[in-house]
């Protein structure tokens, strides 16, 4: 693993976000699951992924991490987004989690890394990423849908995020352009459209699609793996520009913005992002 061992270290050095997490009452609280591995070929470092029922109710089709809804007997988020990896995909336990559930097959090969920053949908459910390493690849020859939850399961590699157009043009087997998963042009790798969101005072939102061999990466996946990529390969960046110019991006922000005292620090953000963008006058 020593190509990566410089992005792993960087995100164990990342942390935990704290667990106590302040939410809205009508809030709900969720954990996602970012299962990375090296792919013992090419020692790139890839992500699990899922293509969601198209008979579910919500987000019907769409690509997601692995991850739920915690329930009142989850002691903690991680352990929420291992019970959801576990009953989505079939991922064992980590053996030190494993005795909080019965009868369920276990893995000495998973390690949690670290935590992200809570990530808040207009929906109000707040999920809390979960980044976790898999140290044995084999382990994932075992996984299986749950049926009527999950279409398939595939990987992908998360320097796609950052630079799609070169990492992606060598992915193999893409979905084929013009069909349902990638109804655009050959060539392209990556899209993105803005967006106003009428809950958040109306400012944009730049939702991306990313290309896949099954369905796109999109929204909020999209966004938490760009995330995350961004401190896992720091100190690079994405080759688009991330944000759309008025788009809040942050935790605290969001939720300040949902409940209704967003706007004078959005002002201040969107004033402090176009004075440090504008051109310098002593060149």
């Amino acid at each position: 693993m020593s190509r990566n061992a410089t992005t792993i270290s960087q995100l164990v050095a990342h942390g935990f976000s704290s667990l106590s997490i302040q939410h809205p009452p009508k809030s709900k609280l969720a954990a996602v699951l970012i299962l990375l591995y090296e792919n013992p070929q090419s020692s790139q470092l890839r992500v699990l992924l899922s293509t969601r029922s198209k008979s579910l109710r919500t987000h019907p089709g769409q690509t997601a991490l692995p991850g739920g809804r915690k329930d009142d007997t989850d002691p903690d988020l991680i352990y929420t987004a291992l019970r959801e990896a576990n009953e989505e995909v079939g991922l064992p336990f980590p053996e030190e989690y494993a005795k909080q559930k019965d009868g369920v097959a276990t893995t000495n090969s998973i390690r949690i890394l670290c935590t992200l920053e809570p990530f808040l949908s207009v929906y109000r459910v707040i999920a809390l990423p979960v980044v976790a390493f898999l140290e044995d690849p084999s382990v994932l020859q075992v996984l299986q849908p749950c049926e009527g939850e999950v279409d398939r399961i595939f990987t992908w590699p998360l320097e796609g995020v950052l630079d799609p157009e070169n990492v992606l043009s060598n992915e193999e087997g893409l979905a084929v352009a013009g069909s349902e998963d990638w109804p655009f042009n050959e060539k392209e790798f990556h899209k993105y459209e803005d967006t106003l969101v009428p809950v958040l005072n109306n400012t944009s939102y730049r939702y991306h699609r990313f290309r896949s061999a099954a369905s796109p990466l999109t929204g909020l996946t999209a966004d938490v793996l760009i995330h995350l990529a961004q401190i896992a390969f720091a100190p690079r960046h994405t080759s688009y520009v991330r944000a759309a110019p008025d788009q809040p991006l942050g935790y605290d922000l969001v939720l300040e913005i949902l409940q209704g005292n967003g706007e004078r620090k959005l002002e201040k953000m969107i004033t402090n992002e176009a004075a440090a963008a504008a051109p310098s006058v002593s060149a």
